[in-house]
Formats: C-alpha cells, sequence, structure tokens
C-alpha cells in the first residue's frame, strides 16, 4: 500500500490513459531507440574497449568512488581530452548521465539575481535544473528569436547575468532553432549562450560532432551539453567549456561531487565510440552517410504519400507525426507494433495535450524498404 495521495495521482494517470510501463526487448523493425548509428550493437567498439581495459591493466569493475574522492582513474583525463579535441571545445568534464549535467549545470551556474531565458521546449532535466537554480527564469516560444529578444529587453537587458538555454535538436519534435541567430543575439546583449547536443552528436557535423561545430558557432557559445547515450551507443554525459567553467563545475557541482564516478569500462566504451566515429567518418560507405541517406529518403516518402501535414519538419534523426489524443496514438502504436514496427506513442503530459504523436527515430541501419511500408502502414489509418 502507498499513502492515499500518491494512489489517487496513480488512478488519475490511467484514467487518463496516460498511464506509464516499463517496456520489453523485443526483435521489432527499430524506429524507437535513440541508437542512430547502431553502435550499441557494434562488436567492433565492444571489443576495442575491452581489449583496452585489457592493455592498460585496468581490470577493475567499479570506480571505488566519487572522482574527488579515490574514482578520478587514469581513463578520465584521457577521454576527456580526446572528447574536447573532437568537439573543438577548450575542455570536458564527464558526468554519468546527461541528467546528472543538465542538473550539475543549471542548479549551480546561474546564480542569486541572475535571469535564465530557455526556450518552451527545453527537456525535462533542464527544467528540473533550473528549479533548482536560484535564479530567475523565464521562457521564450520555441524556436522563436523575436520572443526571446522581446523577452530580453522586457526583462534582462541590464546588470543581471543572462542565460540563454536551448537545445541544438529538440527530443519531442526533432526540429532545431537557428543557431546562428540566437548566438548573436546572445552576443549582442552580452548572455551566455548554453546548448544541448544530446540527439545532434552522431548526427550532425562533418564528423559527427555536432551542429555546433557545423555551424562553427564554437567560441559562440558558453556551454555545451553532449550526451553518449544517444548515436554513440553507451552511456554518460560531457559538458564543454572553458578550463574555468570545468573548475567551477568541479568545485560547486553537488550532482558531479556526490556521486560515485563511472568505472573504467564505461569510459573505455566512450573512448572506443569515438574512435569508431573518426573511422566512420573517413569511410564513403559510413553509418554517417547511411543515417543522412535515410533521414532524406524518409522525409521524400512523406512528400510522396501526403503525410506532411501530420509531421513536424525535420532534417534529424528525430520525426514527428501529431496524433491527438493518448487513446488514439496508442491505439495506432499497437497495431504498427502487431505489423512488425516499433514505433513508440509519446503521450500527454510527456508533451502539451493535443499534442500527442508517434515518434519516428531513423537509424544508420533501417532500410529503405522498412521506412516505405512503415509509412504505407501508416496511410491506412484514419485520423
Amino acid at each position: 500500500m502507498i499513502p492515499k495521495k500518491l494512489q489517487n495521482k496513480l488512478d488519475s494517470r490511467k484514467n487518463e490513459n496516460a498511464f506509464r510501463q516499463l517496456g520489453q526487448a523485443n526483435t521489432l523493425v527499430d524506429f524507437s531507440s535513440n541508437d542512430y548509428l547502431g553502435f550499441s550493437k557494434s562488436k567492433p567498439i565492444f571489443n576495442n574497449a575491452h581489449h583496452y581495459l585489457l592493455d592498460n591493466n585496468l581490470s577493475q569493475n567499479g570506480a571505488t568512488g566519487s572522482r574527488l574522492l579515490s574514482g578520478n582513474h587514469s581513463l578520465y583525463h584521457k577521454v576527456e581530452q580526446q572528447i574536447s579535441t573532437y568537439h573543438n571545445a577548450k575542455n570536458a568534464l564527464i558526468f554519468n548521465s546527461g541528467y546528472d549535467a543538465n542538473l550539475g549545470f543549471f542548479s549551480c551556474i546561474p546564480q542569486r539575481h541572475d535571469i535564465i531565458f530557455y526556450d518552451e521546449y527545453c527537456h525535462a532535466s533542464i527544467r528540473d535544473g533550473i528549479k533548482m537554480s536560484n535564479a530567475k527564469a523565464y521562457k521564450f516560444k520555441h524556436n522563436d528569436v523575436d520572443s526571446l529578444e522581446k523577452e530580453i529587453l522586457r526583462l534582462g537587458f541590464n546588470d543581471n547575468e543572462m542565460y540563454v538555454i536551448t537545445e541544438s535538436v529538440f527530443s519531442m519534435d526533432g526540429d532545431s532553432p537557428d543557431l546562428k541567430t540566437l548566438s548573436t543575439i546572445c552576443k549582442k546583449y552580452k548572455a551566455n549562450l548554453i546548448i544541448d547536443e544530446a540527439h545532434a552528436i552522431g548526427v550532425f557535423g562533418h564528423i559527427g560532432n555536432g551542429k555546433v561545430c557545423e555551424l562553427q558557432l564554437e567560441n559562440q557559445v558558453f556551454a555545451r551539453i553532449i550526451t553518449f547515450g544517444k548515436a554513440l551507443g553507451c552511456h554518460g554525459a560531457a559538458i564543454l567549456g572553458s578550463t574555468e567553467l570545468k573548475d567551477y563545475l568541479i568545485n560547486f557541482s553537488r550532482p558531479f561531487i556526490y556521486t560515485t564516478a563511472l568505472p573504467p569500462h564505461s569510459l573505455a566504451t566512450i573512448k572506443a565510440s569515438y574512435n569508431e566515429l573518426v573511422i566512420e567518418s573517413a569511410g564513403k560507405e559510413s553509418q554517417l552517410e547511411h543515417l543522412k541517406k535515410n533521414i532524406q529518403f524518409f522525409n521524400s516518402e512523406i512528400k510522396r504519400l501526403q503525410l506532411q501535414h501530420l509531421f513536424i519538419d525535420s532534417n534529424s534523426s528525430i520525426h514527428c507525426c501529431i496524433i491527438c489524443g493518448n487513446e488514439q496514438v496508442k491505439h495506432i502504436s499497437e497495431a504498427l507494433k502487431h505489423r512488425g514496427f516499433d514505433v513508440k506513442a509519446i503521450l500527454s503530459p510527456t508533451v502539451p495535450k493535443n499534442q500527442e504523436r508517434l515518434r519516428f527515430c531513423i537509424h544508420s541501419y533501417n532500410t529503405t524498404q522498412q521506412i516505405t511500408n512503415v509509412l504505407e502502414l501508416l496511410t491506412t489509418f484514419a485520423f
């Protein structure tokens, strides 16, 4: 038994057809995972990480403590250096997850009397971190630079330190902001720009190093949050920024200070995944190229089947088909599963009411026939 108030909330979720349950592994055609390049199942990455540990006598299972105690094993420095070089950043600090990184950053960087401006569709981890901050926070309309500038002029253009937060690819929409214009506005008003690149790494940039690098905005951005659990197929995250920013996080970021560090195996896998990205980006038939071609083909099939009115415009790996109502979108998701396709229904309150959706994640290993089949099947449902 649990307290009555908690049971009432659970009952309410069930009544709204929004009750969450853990899924099970399946052998369906994958249009749901964040494993955009198939790295999570890569045998070369697995083997290279294993052999690196053996060759460097790193045969321990755990980190044994936080990085400020006993957990800062030698591999951390090597991997952080590798990451910062790959993303053309001054420095990198590894966190245990993307959620930890956002919580760790936003809970300690903005100070009392500072002002935060965040895109209204920013990820829950960003919003949770902001709630833990002592700064005042205001949202601006999604991907609307005019809305941001109006908010800055209304609230922040004075002696206050300002932070502007957005994502280079939004996880629930798959779209992107105008990062160049955003950086120009931030420079104009002396605001610090922070970009979450979780869903851009391994998808954008010549070598999969993200949209900031693709647009050559590295020097215009105060901090970047990158994660390794999506296209890199492993686990963990990092904050990219100046040496001073890294020093500050080490001293004041509680989710960094008070947690057990990642074990050597996790770091070795991150290292091997970055090495694989280097190899992939140099190949003529790389997974990066396959992914980009599949994204283009998915968009062309949407147009051929006249489904544009249902989909949010996207050139990322994430494509969302808006289907109003939890019951309706769950029904269609289940019907697709019965036909062999794993396409997740995203329900309210994860997304706003009447903005429920099917979320298609495109991968390098999806075939064009699979893409055609799932979209043609989608056309058979009445919306």
